[in-house]
């Protein structure tokens, strides 16, 4: 990540350890759902699919329209490490659930954290994204997240199949808890008024 500013850096870092963190149960959280949930089977795989992104959906716009409202980054970064940290301790929830509303209480949960970290980090990113480098930024992003979520699902599979789905969790909810560590680190670096406009449009992550 040669010329590249810390806060890009340290956004970067903390999303590869989310990826890789969500990437070990990516996998095998299907299989999880139809084997150790009570009445686990395809359709509840679906719901608990559409709960997620769907809540996340609604919600997400209204909360980026607010935090656009108010001028300087103060409360994306509060919006951002909240819901990072209450999102990555979901996983732990997925580790003692054995009935469907366990799950479906989770996934909204989850829902409504990413709601808040989504377009705060992605806000934030681009804010900070050194003139002229905005591609070259965009593209370690990328290729950051592409490398974990890829090795993290390999990894993922074989670990499940030795220890089980519980220990994944553990894992993915500390790995998760790293990256929203690491985000601690920009509060030093984030404006307190407006700085300058947008330069690139944010990116959809998939977690």
């Amino acid at each position: 990540m040669i010329n590249i500013n810390r806060v890009i850096k340290i956004l970067i870092t903390s999303d590869f350890f989310l990826q890789a963190g969500w990437g070990l149960s990516g996998p095998i959280f299907a299989i999880f759902l139809t084997k150790q949930i009570q009445g686990g089977n395809l359709k509840m795989v679906g719901f608990v699919a559409a709960t997620y992104w769907i809540t996340k959906s609604i919600i997400q716009p209204f909360i980026a329209h607010q935090l656009d409202k108010n001028h300087g980054e103060k409360d994306d970064f509060q919006f951002l490490i909240i819901g990072m940290y209450v999102a990555n301790l979901v996983p732990l929830g997925y580790a003692f659930s054995t009935q469907p509303w366990h799950i479906f209480t989770l996934e909204f949960i989850r829902a409504l954290a990413m709601a808040c970290v989504v377009p705060t980090w992605a806000a934030i990113f681009t804010r900070h994204i050194d003139k002229g480098r905005e591609a070259f930024s965009w593209s370690i992003e990328s290729t950051g997240i592409g490398f974990a979520a890829g090795i993290a699902g390999a990894v993922g599979g074989l670990l499940a199949s030795m220890f089980g789905f519980k220990v994944i969790f553990i894992l993915t909810s500390l790995f998760g808890l790293i990256a929203s560590t690491a985000l601690l680190k920009i509060k030093p670096h984030i404006f307190l008024k407006d700085h300058f406009a947008p330069r690139v449009p944010p990116s959809e992550k998939p977690f």
